[in-house]
């Protein structure tokens, strides 16, 4: 849908993420000029408008009132009004609400217009040292279940810079999980209370990083890690290598079937590709399955 030109304007406001010194002078006009702020916390926000003197109402919009108040805001917007939508910090719309109020603007020809500002993501990647002129942007992992392994597993074959968000208490059982997914020996970089008093930085790998946060008190403040891309040589596995290990598999006892299943998840080559090198070997090993 075109733009209205006519109606109201949504704009996408980046506020500090740490340090109060990093409020762009167009995010302080834009907060003072508009008829109202949807804040993640108004109680937050609250306190960087005290302090930049901005007198701007506030409107909350959060995750957990958001389906009530698209339509509210839209209505406003379309009416003439214009609207900041601002978070507890950082960009809007990053691991953050924001998404499906701009898509619902944008559905109603509601203009929406970026003010950028602070991102832990690209702050934490600037300092980290690790090749990341490509990168891939995962946020939060879930909490549990499936649908983190799965996750997690989608990153294994990963050869850009990763980034991702943990809170304090889950660290750890983070940093576990990534090294048995992806192995001890990754690069790593956790980047802690980015931009503010106690900022710090810790480098090493993966199971340094599990050793160092194992045996020290509970972290403290919230992190963003940088996990250097996998290998993006593609591993060639020669016919002899396949049969030695099906062999292999199949003289500890797994059957025909389970020993191709477990190559083909080890060497990620097709299953079909695998079954018939094992109809293939000696007449004694078929005998054996």
């Amino acid at each position: 849908m075109e733009i209205d030109s006519k109606l109201g304007t949504l704009y996408i406001v980046g506020t500090p993420i740490g340090n109060l010194e990093d409020m762009t002078f167009r995010a302080v006009r834009i907060l003072q000029e508009v008829d109202a702020i949807a804040a993640e916390d108004t109680r937050h926000t609250g306190k960087l408008l005290h302090h930049f003197q901005i007198k701007t109402p506030q409107i909350s919009y959060h995750e957990h009132n958001r389906q009530q108040r698209i339509p509210e805001l839209v209505n406003r917007l379309v009416e003439g009004a214009a609207i900041a939508l601002v978070t507890d910090a950082g960009m809007p719309g990053i691991s953050d609400p924001g998404y499906e109020l701009v898509k619902a603007c944008l559905e109603n020809g509601i203009g929406v217009v970026p003010i950028p500002g602070p991102s832990a993501c690209i702050t934490a990647i600037s300092a980290a040292g690790l090749p990341a002129s490509r990168f891939t942007f995962e946020g939060f992992l879930p909490a549990k279940g499936k649908e983190r392994q799965q996750q997690l597993q989608g990153l294994k074959g990963e050869t850009r810079a990763m980034v991702l968000y943990e809170s304090p208490h889950r660290l750890l059982k983070t940093l576990r999980d990534l090294e048995k997914i992806l192995g001890g020996s990754r690069a790593l970089v956790l980047g802690r209370e980015l931009t503010k008093l106690h900022e710090e930085f810790w480098r090493g790998t993966i199971a340094e990083a599990v050793a160092h946060y194992g045996d020290n008190c509970q972290p403290k403040g919230e992190f963003t890690l940088v996990i250097d891309g996998g290998d993006c040589a593609t591993p060639v596995f020669s016919e002899e290598s396949l049969k030695a290990a099906l062999q292999t598999a199949i003289a500890q006892g797994l059957t025909r079937s389970e020993a191709t299943r477990q190559l083909a998840e080890e060497t990620e080559l097709p299953r079909r590709q695998i079954y018939q090198l094992a109809i293939g070997l000696d007449e004694q090993n078929a005998e054996d399955l």
